[in-house]
């Protein structure tokens, strides 16, 4: 009877090995299985990503975040189960520094072991630069690259304003300034084109150098390319600029037979959240009022983990709260900056502070204000520059302790303007009259119908000049520059990140994601150990969005513009420049730059 027993048991046992050996062979196969259809990621890159955070979406995702799409591509790099990575770069609208940043995501790709594939249709400059970072690039038959080079195109309205019967009345500090060219002349001053030529010289600089690297050319070639400019998708496969010409089905194919595959599984849209199952059911209704509420996910308080916290500054910098339109888009609320810098330095568990600025730069006392609020950090502080930090934009980076720039930040413009558009002239045309009574010499030194007087004038440009030395002393000073060095470097004048650091403006050339890197190292941690990202100021809710135009999309704010005029701009922006320059001091970028 034992030995039966023992017989049977032994049977059972050497079943269940059996099976559990089958068993355990189950994952090799379903391996072998998933390598002949290994996972694709594939993202689509159009339009414009926005930096930092905006106003809570109810319906929708709202806009893509900068920060949100990096994050992606890095869960990309790092998803075993992910093979390769399909762009899908549709007109991207994005400055340089965003396309740094894109780049710099596509090589640590393709570091990681994963093929990018770039797929072009109708490709510009910007969809060209992040291609020639991909292992190919692909279009098919009917498709066009269009490199016609570099341009920057700065539109002048002193002959309408004259027309109108408007007099441009403005001051400025700093030879190479020009913020105020715009309305005064009908052409840039010599010594405007002089210093942006140099910027336009370095911009072109970098694009041939990426071309020639990016497809192994020589650089007479690639400038030879660009003075044609325009290429149909077998032309530019003849001359070496992109690789394939097919179409999509065709290059997913390809793809499947480089990983040694029958096929691929195309993840579209990878790790974008499902915002129709989170808004679903009574969870969804739950978020919703949340939302409605200001208590989403981003808005909830801070964890007590360790973190770092990251403090956009994106749009004009203005003294109170910060602000959204939907015609002059975000603006740096000095006062919500401030809040937020401090909320990060009192809290025990922050490490550290990265300062990400993306601003023309605005009013002179709020952008003092965020600055010295800075200086007064005991943690490690770091700025971070997007496409653009320049005037009062460079004035807050410049109280960290460390500065880094994209190689095509637009930075510098460290100089001061201020002025006012006198409407006597075209209140006469249209029958309107002023009768004034008054008291004081400088008594109409804010009269929107009359320019300034000589007295007026002096008053004026007496406070510009001491608001020019107090910039320029503390920029020398957080640069550990000689104050003469320093103002021979001002004046107004403009950098790109790569001239910023050759001059020692900036101190290292990299993306967001070096800044944090750096950061952590400052903290005493190593670069790759991980710590919760802590994103300030809170974003907006929805009920405060709804009011006053304050939480309209980029997107909504760029279908009224191009459907607007392009001499209408300015009216378009008259909301935030009234309210810019009615502080007596403004330092801002001499021109809102789009480069194509």
């Amino acid at each position: 009877m034992r030995s039966s027993f023992c017989l049977a048991f032994l049977c059972i046992g050497l079943s269940w090995g059996v099976n559990a050996l089958l068993f355990a062979a189950e994952p090799d196969k379903a391996e072998v299985k998933g390598a002949k259809k290994p996972s694709v990621a594939q993202f689509k890159l159009e339009g414009d990503f926005a930096e930092g955070v905006g106003a809570e979406s109810l319906f929708g995702e709202g806009d893509v975040k900068l920060k949100d799409l990096l994050d992606r591509l890095d869960k990309a790099r790092k998803d075993d189960k992910i093979s390769a990575v399909i762009l899908q770069l549709r007109s991207l609208e994005i400055g340089r520094a965003k396309i740094d940043e894109l780049r710099a995501a596509v090589a640590k790709l393709r570091a990681a072991g994963k093929r990018v594939i770039a797929d072009l249709q109708t490709a510009t400059g910007g969809d060209y630069l992040v291609a020639l970072a991909c292992d190919e690039i692909v279009m098919p038959e009917s498709g066009m690259l269009l490199v016609p080079g570099v341009r920057a195109e700065l539109t002048y309205y002193k002959g309408l304003f004259d027309k109108l019967g408007i007099q441009a009345d403005f001051i400025q500090i700093g030879d190479y300034k020009g913020a105020e060219e715009a309305y005064t002349r009908t052409n840039m001053s010599p010594q405007f084109h002089q210093q942006f030529e140099s910027v336009i010289d370095d911009y072109y600089e970098q694009l041939v150098g990426h071309i020639a690297q990016g497809r192994k050319l020589e650089a007479k070639k690639v400038k030879d390319l660009l003075d044609q400019g325009m290429f149909s998708a077998t032309e530019a496969k003849a001359a070496g600029l992109i690789d394939r010409v097919e179409y999509e089905e065709t290059m997913h194919t390809d793809l499947a037979h480089h990983l040694k595959a029958d096929d691929i599984t195309l993840v579209a849209d990878y790790g974008k959240p499902d915002n129709d199952a989170e808004m679903s059911g009574l969870s969804g209704m739950m978020k919703m009022m949340e939302l409605m509420m200001g208590g989403g996910e981003k808005g909830k308080k801070p964890s007590k983990n360790r973190k770092i916290a990251i403090v956009y500054a994106v749009g004009v910098i203005m003294p109170g709260e910060s602000s959204f339109s939907a015609f002059s888009g975000q603006t740096v609320g000095s006062d919500t900056i401030i809040k937020a810098l401090r909320e990060a330095e009192d809290d025990p568990k922050c490490l550290g502070v990265v300062l990400r600025v993306d601003s023309p730069g605005g009013s002179a006392t709020a952008s003092d204000l965020i600055w010295r609020q800075i200086t007064q950090s005991k943690k490690p502080f770091i700025a971070s520059m997007g496409d653009t930090a320049a005037s009062g934009g460079y004035y807050i980076s410049m109280g960290a302790k460390k500065i880094f720039a994209e190689p095509g930040t637009l930075t510098g413009s460290i100089g001061v303007v201020s002025g006012k558009l006198a409407l006597k002239g075209l209140m006469d045309k249209v029958g309107v009259t002023t009768d004034v009574v008054s008291r004081g010499k400088n008594s109409s030194m804010f009269s929107q119908t009359e320019p300034f007087t000589e007295s007026e004038r002096t008053a004026w440009k007496r406070t510009m000049t001491e608001c020019y030395e107090q910039f320029t002393s503390k920029a020398a000073q957080g640069r550990k520059m000689d104050v003469a060095k320093l103002r021979e470097l001002a004046q107004g004048k403009l950098y790109s990140g790569r001239m910023a650091k050759k001059e020692g403006l900036v101190d290292a050339v990299g993306t967001l994601d070096d800044a944090l890197a750096d950061l952590k190292v400052q903290a005493g941690l190593k670069p790759d150990d991980k710590v919760e990202l802590w994103v300030l100021p809170k974003p907006r809710s929805v009920l405060e969005s709804m009011f006053g135009l304050s939480g309209a999309s980029s997107q909504l704010r760029s279908e009224v513009k191009s459907a607007t005029p392009e001499f209408l701009a300015p009216l378009l922006e008259a909301e935030m420049y009234r309210k810019l320059f009615s502080e007596p001091n403004v330092m801002l970028m001499p021109c809102r730059v789009k480069i194509r």
